[in-house]
Order: C-alpha cells, then structure tokens, then sequence
C-alpha cells in the first residue's frame, strides 16, 4: 500500500482547481512556464497528509473493525476528485463535497441500508468479485512494472515493443521468481522477503548503472516507472492542508444559489459515493474469502464496524484534503502472509504514520519491486472461481461479466455494476424476479445512473 504515498501526490498535487491553483493554494504556472518549485511544494503537502490520513484510519479499522484491512486515499476517487471536481470549483469546495459523500455513508451504515445490500448479493456474485479483483490487481502489478504497456497498434503489448528489456523489468522478474519460489517451498514471510530484496536490488542497479525516470515524454522508456529507488532520510512534514475545506461553497458559485449548478452537484456527490460504496464491498469479500474470516452468509463478523470505519475514511479524506479514503485491495498481501486480525492493521496504520516523517524512505520502494506481490494476489484469490455455478446462466454470466469489467475497465465498480445488472436482467428474462433481492432492483437502478452519469451532467449544465 506504501505505493499511495507516492502517487496519491502525484494525481492530487498536480492538478489544479478552477482557478488554476494547486492543492497548496500556490499559481500552478508563471506566466507560461510551470513553478516546478510550487508543484514540488505541493506534493510534498499531499504526500504528508496521506500517509497521516492513512494510518489514523487503519489504526482505527485495527481497533474498532477487528479486520486485517488498511485504508489509504482511494484511487479513482483521487481522480474523479482531481480531474472532475477541481476544474469546476476551488480545491476547499471540491474536499468539502468528499466530506458529505462520507457523510452519507455513514448515515448509510447507521441505517443498516449499507449492511443489507451487502447481505442481498448473491455467493456467487461476491466470489466474482473477489476473482475479479484479484485480476485487476494482478493487471496493476503488470502495469506498475512495465510488463504490460500501451500498444504502438494494439491497446497493450508485452514490454516495450513486444520485448522485455530494461533493468526495472528486471528486477520485477527477478522479484517474482524469488516470491514464488519461496511461496512453493512454504517460506514464511515470502512477500516481504520478495519486496525488500527487490528493492536493494534496484537500489544497487540505480547507483550502478544510473537508469533514472521513466519519461512522460517517452524519452527514457527503460526507466523506473514511478519513483526512482535510492536512499533518503528524515524530513520535516507540512500538514498545513488538514482542515482546508468548504462544505458550502460549491453550492454558491459567484454567491449565488443554482439549482442547476447544485444538480449537478448532486450527480457528482452521488458518483462518488457509488464508487466508495462496492469498491470497499468488494474489497471486504476479497480479503475475508482470502483469509477465511467469513461467516457461513459470507460477511465478516464485525461487518457494520467495518463499514463505519470505512464511511469515516471519506471524511477524513476530505478534512486532510486527500480526497476518499477506502480500504485498500492490497490488504490480501498480508492476509497472504497470515495476518488475522486487527492487530495487523495497527501495526499497518502505524507504518503509515512512521512515514509522515520518512515518506523519503518509503518512496524509495519502487513500484517495480512492489509489483510482484500484487501479481501474485491475482494467483491467491483466482481460486474462488470454482465457488461460482456455472452451469446456471443466472450467476454464471453475471459473474463472467464481473470478472472481465474489472481489469479491462480498470474500475472495481465497473465490473460490479455491470454484473449486477446483468444477473437482475437474466433472473427477469427467466421469470425468476422474485427470487432477485429488492435491494437489487434498487442497486441496479442506481448503477444505472451511475453508468450515464455524463449525459445527466450535460444536459443538467446546458
């Protein structure tokens, strides 16, 4: 998870608001140039916060949830806030609406409403989730270490131009070999073993040979694809971007009310919650099925806990100007090494918050070093295709749906909005309505929406 540290800032402190400012509050340009220092400063600010933000939150999932989940900045939720909310308002207005989407939910949980429509999904559906998951992990992992890349003629190919070359790639090969080697031979600790050894690695190959950054500009295609691996120490943290929010304003533009304006509003609040919603129910399924914690409904014990802790993570996010934040998939690496209980989300939360002050440290994992345990996830959790019916095109369809949405939309609550309208279609089609759950039908009409968000927008705001 120590990955968000680094590109949390990279979506959030660069990007600017209708104004043209950075998350810091600082002019992004000057004049026509870019203030290189200013976009600096403001990662710095973004990258403090979400490691603050992610270890109060995991702490308290330790603590309240009794669940071996960490929490961190959602992505996809960092964009949609970044490059949708931004541009149309300041950055306080735009993390303000991140507080009454968390707040929202948790009316939901309180409610019980939360905790009904996990109960409503049928088995089958929650274990193509999980396999889902577990492939959009795996396919992250391939991205993160230039495995697979954007095709010259094709939507992807294997490494650059259909080769594997390059010392990041490398030292991602070398990882993996290593991880499931020591996975087949029931070494204890195998992923972590695997990450740190990838990571010296890279350290010595980046002081050797000097690989550097992978360009934006394609110039160095063989480099580091996210951060370059090499030792760093101890710095002061700036967390002047806790508590710099508006949870009025979007609604004023220029000091005024619109209803139109105010619509739209509501589209984007409800978009965001949509997608905190499944990712975190989807992500619960995973982690519990991986690590045996599920009860014979297939929910974990402490469910509405969870999920209460998960709703104060939108909150939070907003009040530290981070965006959403939702328990994170990558929690199955460590219910891979055994973890259990809470106790390994404290002592995750308390690594979160050790990196507020050496964020340097962390950031010096690259992502190709990393990447090795999240393609290996997609081999622990693809297991679960053997709990789903094929045989009954009711759940067997549905679940294919789920399955391939996740990793080809790169969206978690794509594939799950897809397979449940897909399994409330079918069970119509087949005169089985009465066995869909209600809370499917409403589910469903919701992801309706969800999936025309676009054309609402426009034609809210022509």
């Amino acid at each position: 998870m120590a990955y968000i540290i680094a590109l949390n800032p990279l979506i959030l402190g660069t990007a600017v608001d209708m104004n043209g400012n950075l998350i810091s509050g600082a002019p992004k340009m000057v004049g026509e140039q870019v203030d290189t220092a200013a976009v600096a400063a403001s990662i710095g600010m973004v990258a403090a916060a979400t490691a603050l933000i992610a270890g109060v939150l995991t702490i308290l999932m330790g603590v309240i949830g009794r669940f071996p989940m960490g929490l961190a900045a959602g992505l996809g939720l960092n964009a949609l806030v970044a490059y949708v909310l931004a541009p149309r308002m300041t950055w306080g207005q735009a993390m303000g609406l991140v507080v009454w989407e968390g707040i929202l939910i948790a009316i939901l949980v309180l409610t019980g409403f939360r905790t009904a429509v996990f109960k409503a999904v049928p088995n089958a559906l929650r274990s193509a989730i999980s396999v889902g998951i577990g492939l959009f992990i795996a396919f992250i992992g391939l991205i993160n270490a230039g495995v697979v890349r954007r095709g010259g003629g094709t939507a992807v190919e294997l490494g650059i131009g259909g080769s594997l070359k390059g010392w990041p790639i490398a030292v991602f090969l070398i990882g993996f070999l290593l991880l499931v080697a020591l996975h087949a031979r029931k070494v204890k600790g195998a992923i972590l073993i695997a990450i740190v050894a990838a990571t010296v690695l890279a350290i010595i190959v980046e002081t050797v040979a000097a690989v550097g950054p992978n360009l934006p500009d394609g110039s160095n295609p063989t480099g580091w694809s996210l951060n370059v691996p090499s030792f760093a120490g101890f710095s002061w943290p700036d967390l002047s971007l806790l508590g710099q929010i508006d949870m009025i304003g979007a609604f004023f533009p220029g000091g005024q009310f619109s209803m139109a304006n105010a619509l739209a509003l509501v589209v984007l609040v409800f978009s965001l919650l949509l997608a905190d919603f499944f990712d975190t129910m989807g992500t619960i399924v995973a982690v519990g099925s991986e690590g045996g914690l599920l009860d014979e409904e297939g929910m974990p014990q402490r469910t509405s806990q969870i999920l209460l802790v998960d709703s104060f993570g939108a909150v939070a996010g907003g009040l530290g100007s981070v965006s959403s934040n939702t328990c994170y998939i990558e929690s199955t690496a460590g219910v891979g090494e055994g973890a259990r209980t809470g106790f390994a989300s404290v002592v995750t939360g308390a690594a979160f918050l050790l990196a507020v002050f050496l964020s340097p440290v962390i950031n010096m994992v690259p992502s190709e070093a990393a990447a090795p345990a999240l393609t290996f996830v997609g081999f622990l959790m693809i297991s679960q295709v053997l709990d789903i019916d094929w045989a009954k095109p009711e759940l067997g369809i549905p679940a294919f749906l789920t399955i391939i949405f996740m990793p080809f939309t790169y969206s978690i609550t794509t594939g799950i909005g897809v397979g449940f309208l897909a399994y409330v279609f079918l069970n119509l089609v087949l005169g089985k309505a009465k066995k869909v759950h209600l809370l499917m039908y409403v589910v469903a009409a919701m992801f309706i929406v969800y999936f025309v968000q676009g054309p609402i927008l426009d034609a809210i705001t022509r």
